[in-house]
């Protein structure tokens, strides 16, 4: 990725004017956010990343008028019989397998890592589009290879086709419309109705957030207290009498089981380290790599010594104080560690460090699972 400043990817705002005028208020188009953006991947190599089984892949196609989707992973004949137009191949994820789409997504960072998703790229011939639609999060979408108008609207009609496999607006009323050149971003804040529809071979990089629903994080939440809370006694009816209704919940059945619940209780303290885990535990479909043949601890600390080490691009590392979640593992961090750990979990790397305790086994047994690399990002 070339250089460029934070300044200029967003119009020659600042981060904090952004975020204080446009974050989730309204839309934002730069023109060249990225100048010369976009090389690292065509069609061929979205493809393949297509054939993945740890890839997230869905293919749109239009056909007749209909709206048909389909999940990968594909095989090589799926994709290579494809019309000249009005599809749209997608890969989620796109960010763990490419260090530029690693670099991109962290070049985001003025936003809490908590809530920043992933890398979605897609490729559409001429036509090629997902339809009209909203998304419940934020996204900053950057043009890659090729050109794509973008038409969007705040239209408060949100109602959705019947029957789509994608959620496509039924009734679709666009304000503004651009053409997006290579390195021309647009950001637009969640549920503002969009459409973008490729006007030759294009690529498109999304830069999404993550939106918990209400009831997601309260089932979560629900299960996290049924692993870690565990209220003690059984239930007991010593004084029981003879039921006048035998099918009648007895009135002191109830009183009992209502006093053992509210037993259940939560503070803030809980609720952070249920977020912890929650924000930082990795996708179903995501696996690491431990090493074949893992360094001992002195070869260790001596190839970060000189090379430093970096984040695998599938972990997430979250802290709140002295506290931190290694893809969703729980750690308490001493006051010596805890620096370096803050540096790590901001950047995603480390330069050249000499590792001591109580450091040096931390990091070792995150390298150990997959979790860390030696050396720095290029």
């Amino acid at each position: 990725m070339s250089d460029f400043s934070l300044e200029q990817l967003l119009g020659g705002i600042s981060p904090e004017t952004f975020l204080a005028e446009y974050w989730q208020k309204k839309p934002l188009l730069v023109r060249q956010a990225l100048p010369g953006f976009g090389d690292w991947l065509d069609r061929a190599s979205l493809s393949e990343l297509a054939l993945r089984d740890d890839a997230e892949s869905r293919l749109v196609r239009f056909i007749r008028g209909q709206c048909l989707l389909d999940h990968g992973p594909f095989e090589v004949d799926d994709l290579a019989g494809l019309p000249k137009k009005n599809w749209s191949l997608l890969v989620s994820g796109v960010n763990h397998f490419l260090p530029e789409g690693d670099a991109l997504l962290h070049a985001f960072d003025f936003i809490p890592l908590a809530r920043l998703d992933d890398l979605m790229v897609s490729f559409a011939p001429t036509g090629g589009g997902v339809g009209p639609h909203f998304d419940s999060y934020d996204v900053f979408l950057i043009q890659g290879q090729g050109r794509r108008r973008w038409e969007i609207s705040a239209q408060d009609d949100l109602e959705i086709m019947d029957g789509a496999p994608l959620r496509i607006l039924k009734h679709f009323h666009p304000e503004q419309s651009w053409e997006l050149e290579p390195g021309d971003m647009l950001y637009l804040p969640p549920q503002y109705a969009h459409n973008g529809v490729a006007l030759n071979d294009c690529m498109t990089w999304s830069v999404g957030f993550r939106v918990p629903t209400a009831e997601d994080m309260v089932g979560n939440f629900l299960n996290y207290l049924q692993d870690n809370l565990k209220p003690a006694g059984l239930y007991s009816d010593p004084d029981l009498k003879r039921p006048r209704h035998p099918a009648e919940i007895p009135t002191t059945m109830l009183d009992q089981v209502a006093t053992m619940l509210k037993a259940i209780h939560w503070d803030k303290k809980l609720v952070e380290d249920f977020l912890g885990g929650y924000l930082s535990e990795p996708k179903a479909h995501i696996f690491f790599d431990p090493p074949e043949r893992p360094l001992k601890a002195a070869a260790f600390a001596k190839i970060v010594a000189k090379q430093g080490l970096r984040l695998d691009p599938r972990s997430q590392l979250l802290f709140r104080g002295h506290t931190f979640y290694m893809n969703g593992e729980r750690l308490d961090a001493s006051p010596e560690a805890l620096a370096t750990l803050q540096s790590l979990a901001d950047h995603r790397q480390l330069p050249p460090t000499v590792l001591v305790e109580p450091l040096l086994p931390i990091l070792l047994e995150w390298y150990s699972a997959g979790y860390l690399l030696p050396g720095m990002a290029r």
